[in-house]
């Protein structure tokens, strides 16, 4: 979907991460991210992403991932037969690497199966994952926090880095994003995406300007038609705002994001929650979060820009016309 005025020099980075529409990773979202999700995600010309935990079979059944892959692979396919000059996106899938995934091993040996063109990788980096996803050609970014993790990350081969900054949904960092991608960008040149409160084009347009390659972008889309989010969830990220978020390591045993008023109903109070460590995690059954939290729902800080229900399409179309406004508008100042 890109149109007579891109003209983004994107030609550094692996051939998987060319041409997108705006610079614009759609996070992979726990229960949320679904195919249709992830396929409408791509049709809008941005790269759609789901955690492989989310296609979880009944016993005896046969891995839904395969199943999933499948249909992503075949309507982006069918997408593009149909539409030679304005393809879709890539996809990602999310790998889990903490040792508490059982699943690990069979879900790299389906990804490869079926040449996931990105893999993004989080709780751990391990060369083997590095190795599956290098040996279908898939491009690795995996997420950090901090410019520790992540020269170790690239030490191990991943491709890329996911810098999850102050202000994430999810397992995020404390760092602020100003520090962290600039001391990120005093070693590393490579694929770069930046997650923390990238909810509209003027903080995508930030991100590229602080040297992240992309935006990583994942509450906005839990308001979204496609994402697989109760109603009241998607209700609540319209009514949020940053001050409604709160930050804790009680549900997962690694500090995240929150969506206090999902506390409050839940029967806790925000402001005194105990804490937690990553003992605690455990992804054997999909996610570490007790089924007694499972509407303990995150948020990151940007969703003050969410202002209603839409469709993908339509969040990626509202995101790049402020995009290109905003770039046009700071353009200015620097011409004439």
């Amino acid at each position: 979907m890109k149109d007579s005025n891109w003209t983004r020099d994107d030609s550094h980075l692996p051939k998987a991460l060319r041409g997108l529409r705006i610079p614009l990773i759609g996070s992979p979202l726990f229960i949320i991210s679904v195919p249709e999700l992830v396929i409408a995600q791509c049709k809008a010309g941005i790269i759609g992403s789901f955690p492989a935990l989310n296609a979880r079979e009944a016993e005896g059944e046969p891995p839904l991932l395969d199943a999933w892959l499948k249909q992503i692979t075949e309507e982006l396919d069918r997408h593009n037969q149909q539409n030679p000059d304005n393809p879709a996106a890539p996809y990602a899938v999310n790998q889990i690497v903490h040792r508490s995934n059982t699943r690990l091993e069979r879900d790299l040996e389906i990804s490869a199966k079926w040449e996931v063109p990105v893999w993004i990788t989080s709780l751990g980096a391990r060369v083997e994952v590095n190795e599956a996803a290098h040996s279908c050609g898939g491009v690795v970014l995996h997420d950090i926090i901090n410019n520790t993790f992540a020269k170790k990350a690239i030490e191990k081969g991943a491709d890329g880095l996911i810098a999850v900054a102050a202000g994430a949904g999810g397992h995020a960092g404390q760092q602020s994003p100003l520090a962290l991608i600039r001391e990120i960008r005093s070693w590393f040149d490579g694929p770069l995406a930046l997650s923390g409160a990238i909810a509209s084009g003027e903080a995508l347009l930030a991100a590229r300007a602080l040297g992240a390659d992309f935006g990583y972008a994942g509450s906005p889309f839990i308001a979204t038609k496609e994402a697989n989010a109760q109603e009241e969830y998607k209700q609540m990220i319209v009514d949020s705002t940053a001050e409604d978020i709160i930050y804790s390591s009680l549900f997962t045993g690694v500090h995240g994001n929150y969506l206090k008023k999902s506390v409050e109903r839940a029967g806790m109070d925000p402001n005194d929650l105990p804490s937690a460590d990553s003992s605690s995690m455990n992804f054997g059954q999909g996610s570490s979060k007790p089924k007694a939290w499972k509407e303990i729902w995150g948020s990151g800080q940007g969703i003050g820009d969410v202002q209603d229900v839409v469709t993908a399409g339509e969040l990626v179309d509202r995101i790049d016309q402020e995009y290109r406004a905003a770039g046009a508008q700071l353009a200015s100042e620097f011409t004439g």
